[in-house]
């Protein structure tokens, strides 16, 4: 029987390899972070460029602190579930670009994800919509076939149904379970192109 490891456990290792861990291994996790917390300062903030930002650290921490800046920027990438999220994500592919350099077909890449979040914005809106009709029709039909009820002051707000709740819900896992995976793949390639160098 496998062996179940407690998350002490887990803790103290990592704690022991830690301290196994070189000054400069340790420097060059701090420069990540740092550029982490950089990339969520400029898509909070927007204050200055990334490039600006990354000019403004210490020569030797800067090809370490741009990585970090690139892995927040990818996060930040996502399917937007709304205006704001939307903004945050576009931010964060203009920050790639500029940190990217021009480098290779980078453009390409970023264009193409951005096609993929404004494809997902219209296609959920679609998908949610016919949804709609669809259980809109389901109860009208329901209170046709029931002729003792005044169908004149009843309101039907297919959101509000159980049935709609639970297959949106579906709906929405399947249609983001295929768009996240599309996203990944094109993050995958971003990755490839600027982090391996």
């Amino acid at each position: 029987m496998a062996e179940i490891r407690s998350t002490m456990d887990l803790v103290m290792e990592r704690a022991a390899r830690m301290g196994k861990a070189s000054s400069e291994e340790l420097a060059r996790e701090e420069a990540r972070k740092k550029g982490m917390h950089l990339a969520a300062e400029y898509l909070d903030n927007g204050s200055g460029s990334p490039t600006e930002i990354l000019a403004a650290q210490p020569p030797q921490e800067q090809m370490t602190i741009r990585s970090g800046m690139l892995e927040a920027l990818l996060r930040n990438i996502i399917l937007p579930r709304d205006d704001m999220a939307r903004q945050r994500s576009e931010k964060a592919v203009r920050g790639i670009l500029e940190l990217g350099g021009g480098a290779g077909d980078l453009e390409a890449i970023c264009r193409e994800m951005q096609h993929i979040t404004g494809q997902y914005g219209q296609h959920r809106r679609q998908l949610r919509q016919q949804l709609e009709e669809q259980v809109r029709m389901q109860y009208e039909q329901l209170l046709a076939q029931q002729p003792e009820l005044s169908r004149e002051n009843i309101r039907i707000d297919p959101t509000r149904q159980p049935k709609f709740q639970e297959e949106w819900s579906r709906v929405k896992a399947e249609l983001d379970s295929q768009y996240n995976q599309a996203l990944e793949q094109h993050k995958d390639l971003l990755r490839q192109r600027l982090l391996s160098a």
